[in-house]
């Protein structure tokens, strides 16, 4: 399969088969231009959505049909999962639920942690289960800060981390860019690409974090 990173915290992930599965798109120039990426040039299969906010909603520019999950279900023979989690760390009071989803695509397990806003409990990390592939934001404010998302990659344990939800030159939130994140950890990879290959034969036998240039 292949993953790319349209930008903020959203992705395009295709498989071996051509199907195309678009996770969080956001609004191009959303929130007064805070959002700065293009349009998520994609023509999805399958649009995954983990709370609706116009950063992770948006999907008036996707013109063909597609199946849209804001929830566990199957769609196009993929199974997904969604753990019920918040976009802070007051139970939502302050900006609401988040979901967890969590899939497997040509034999890998890919988990997109939406908004989180708090550290995982000891039962949402049963409940997320072994994963190969984790979707982090890492960013601060709105989301999990880089301390606590170096935990919550900790707690999963995944084989491969791609941080998102972080200040670019192209996202204008007040919000932290990936070094505080990356910093002092072992096996970063900064590519100068927006899109990884995966496959199950061939993930890491120790953790890497791939820092991705974003596509939009």
């Amino acid at each position: 399969m292949k993953i790319r990173w349209n930008g903020h915290s959203s992705f395009t992930v295709t498989t071996d088969a051509g199907l195309v599965i678009v996770l969080d798109p956001y609004e191009p120039g959303g929130f007064g231009g805070g959002i700065a990426y293009g349009p998520v040039d994609a023509r999805p299969d399958i649009v995954t959505i983990s709370h609706d906010h116009g950063d992770h909603n948006y999907i008036a520019n996707f013109k063909n049909p597609f199946q849209k999950m804001t929830g566990p279900g199957e769609a196009k023979g993929v199974k997904f999962r969604t753990v019920p989690t918040y976009h802070d760390g007051a139970r939502g009071a302050q900006r609401g639920a988040n979901q967890v989803f969590v899939f497997t695509v040509d034999g890998v397990t890919i988990c997109h942690l939406g908004d989180l806003g708090h550290p995982l409990t000891a039962e949402t990390v049963a409940e997320i289960g072994p994963i190969d592939v984790l979707l982090l934001p890492v960013g601060g404010f709105y989301t999990i800060d880089h301390l606590q998302a170096a935990d919550v990659m900790e707690k999963l344990n995944p084989r491969i981390v791609i941080p998102m939800h972080y200040k670019t030159d192209k996202c204008k939130f007040p919000i932290t860019d990936v070094s505080p994140f990356t910093a002092g950890k072992k096996n970063v990879k900064k590519l100068d690409a927006d899109e990884i290959e995966v496959s199950a034969a061939k993930l890491p036998a120790a953790r890497e974090i791939l820092v991705l240039r974003h596509h939009c």
